[in-house]
């Protein structure tokens, strides 16, 4: 009698087991969701960004074309990736991160554009939106690893396995990108110690020192004459 009370209580110990197991999976789940919602809201938010700022620019640097079109046609590429898997997105956005360097760069040109108040004020708000992206995917990605962790790992891959959790995707961008991403001209809208001064400005340097003049001929020295 006794063991088959050790029988009944084994059972329902592994009920409840599997139970919390299930239910840790559907609340982890639920967090990854959250996060990569929040991830997109972000994003969205910065798209809605770079029109705007693309103005700004055109204002100053009309004739760079090229530049506003790849901005245009990363911006749109990145956008219709929204709703779909964070793989896709990431996908879409290093070639948008780096047009939109391209961009600034741009900026880098023109003192008169990086005073008006309009592009310092959208700047500002990218920069923002930007922190806040990154915050987003670092929450993102550490859920995502904590979840596929219990995915792979006994005993909560058996509960995985019966009721369908499969691992999710990293909101990453791929190597190829980030190579494209790094190389992309790194913008400094700052004070430059001994560099470009607020206004476009470069600190003056001083003329190389003029070579003295060569004796005249017959070894005159330029003293009086003996």
């Amino acid at each position: 009698m006794i063991a088959v009370y050790v029988i009944i209580g084994l059972i329902v110990l592994a009920g409840i087991s599997l139970a919390l197991s299930y239910n840790r999976f559907v609340s982890q789940r639920q967090l990854i969701r959250n996060a990569f919602a929040n991830i997109d809201t972000e994003l969205r938010r910065r798209y809605d960004l770079i029109p705007n700022l693309v103005e700004t620019v055109k204002a100053y640097a009309a004739h760079e074309r090229e530049v506003f079109e790849e901005v245009a046609r990363t911006r749109s590429a990145a956008a219709a990736t929204t709703g779909q898997s964070p793989a896709a997105q990431a996908q879409a956005e290093g070639p948008f991160v780096a047009a939109l360097s391209r961009l600034f760069a741009v900026a880098e040109n023109y003192p008169e554009l990086k005073a008006n108040q309009n592009f310092l004020a959208l700047q500002a708000e990218l920069s923002n939106t930007e922190d806040r992206i990154q915050a987003s995917r670092r929450f993102y990605n550490a859920n995502v690893q904590d979840y596929n962790r219990r995915v792979q790992s006994f005993p909560s891959a058996f509960v995985a396995r019966t009721f369908s959790f499969k691992q999710e995707e990293f909101f990453e961008i791929p190597s190829t990108e980030r190579a494209v991403v790094a190389e992309a001209p790194r913008v400094d809208f700052g004070f430059r110690e001994g560099g470009a001064q607020p206004g476009g400005a470069r600190t003056p340097q001083p003329a190389p020192a003029t070579p003295p003049a060569p004796p005249a001929p017959g070894g005159e020295s330029g003293g009086p004459s003996s």
